[in-house]
């Protein structure tokens, strides 16, 4: 990712997240945080990682905030000085979920391993 990439992602993010805290206030949505954002090597698409605390409203936030995307690209547009604002495409970050997976795997293991230990 070249340096101009690297400065349109953060400062794409960075508004992102102040537009998320201040124009998408709807309590059905949970606590949603913007976690990762690339931009292709034009700089005409953006890609927006949204983290869902409750994993039962994931798809539910994904289309809200689908519906609300041209809303949410103007209000980028008005607020990051670019020459061009990127198209936003919003995806659901599972990092979480791969981390749970990994502490669980890790401490069945422990468990398993304990349990060896005892019957020895």
């Amino acid at each position: 990712m070249s340096v101009r990439q690297k400065k349109i992602s953060s400062l794409v993010h960075e508004t992102l997240s102040t537009i998320f805290l201040q124009k998408l206030l709807d309590p059905e949505l949970g606590l949603v945080t913007i976690t990762k954002t690339t931009v292709s090597p034009d700089l005409k698409i953006a890609k927006v990682y949204l983290s869902v605390y409750e994993k039962s409203k994931r798809e539910y936030v994904l289309e809200h905030v689908e519906s609300m995307k041209g809303y949410i690209r103007s209000e980028l547009a008005k607020r990051a000085d670019l020459r061009f604002t990127p198209e936003l495409n919003f995806y659901i970050d599972e990092t979480l979920d791969y981390v749970d997976k990994m502490n669980e795997i890790f401490k069945n293991l422990k468990n398993d391993n304990n349990k060896t230990d005892k019957t020895d």
